[in-house]
């Protein structure tokens, strides 16, 4: 069973999505809090496997979510974490994996619906990997790709499909199920997709660190919204 956390200041979303993952059998809901201090005294007393946290919570109802998961992963790095977010603008994702993308996650609020999914996040961050929604993915690839000095211009549309699930924090094996290819096809994007982006090919848990890395040095970045 996963040892998780929920933070989310709507009692009933946050009832909602326990009695979610509960009922998959693979979750054991151990503290539902309402704010970010709350959800750092959770993660304190009860040492948790991974934390599902909305992004905004009292009191400021801006980027709570964000400032507790860094708080999290630097005090209790055994814990992954997980940010939902109703937002689709990248600078959220860009703004949780400042400092690096190991054990972090960013989901949109669509994902909950979508039990497998979730349920998979939480693991992989878990893992030590990373997890970024499909969503955003294919906004930061087409604002990179868009300029003609992007490498990312330089894949092919199958390249870019793999990318964005590789993105998702899939293995090889995942990528292959999902896009219906072989293995020798799947290994032959995947290591086109670094010799073009120039980027080393590593671990599968660092791979979506990579591709955040070049993403994020591609050009000008928003700041968070406010």
């Amino acid at each position: 069973m996963l040892r998780v956390v929920i933070a989310e200041d709507n009692y009933l979303v946050r009832e909602g999505v326990r009695r979610l993952l509960e009922d998959s059998g693979e979750v054991d809901v151990v503290a539902s809090v309402g704010n970010g201090t709350e959800l750092r005294d959770a993660v304190r007393r009860m040492s948790p496997d991974a934390v599902l946290t909305d992004i905004r919570m009292p009191p400021g109802h801006h980027m709570e979510g964000i400032e507790a998961a860094h708080d999290i992963r630097a005090s209790s790095p055994q814990t992954g974490v997980v940010v939902l977010s109703q937002h689709a603008d990248e600078s959220y994702a860009m703004a949780l994996f400042a400092d690096g993308s190991a054990g972090l996650g960013y989901l949109l609020k669509d994902r909950i619906g979508d039990l497998e999914d979730l349920v998979h996040a939480l693991r992989e961050v878990r893992a030590g990997g990373s997890v970024i929604d499909p969503q955003i993915v294919d906004t930061l690839v087409r604002r990179r790709s868009a300029a003609a000095s992007s490498p990312l211009s330089a894949l092919s549309p199958r390249e870019l499909e793999v990318l964005r699930e590789m993105a998702r924090g899939r293995t090889n094996a995942g990528i292959e199920q999902a896009l219906f290819l072989s293995s020798s096809t799947v290994e032959k994007h995947v290591n086109a997709i670094f010799t073009k982006l120039r980027l080393p090919e590593t671990g599968v848990h660092r791979r979506v660190a990579a591709v955040l890395a070049f993403l994020q040095g591609g050009g000008e970045q928003d700041a968070p919204p406010q």
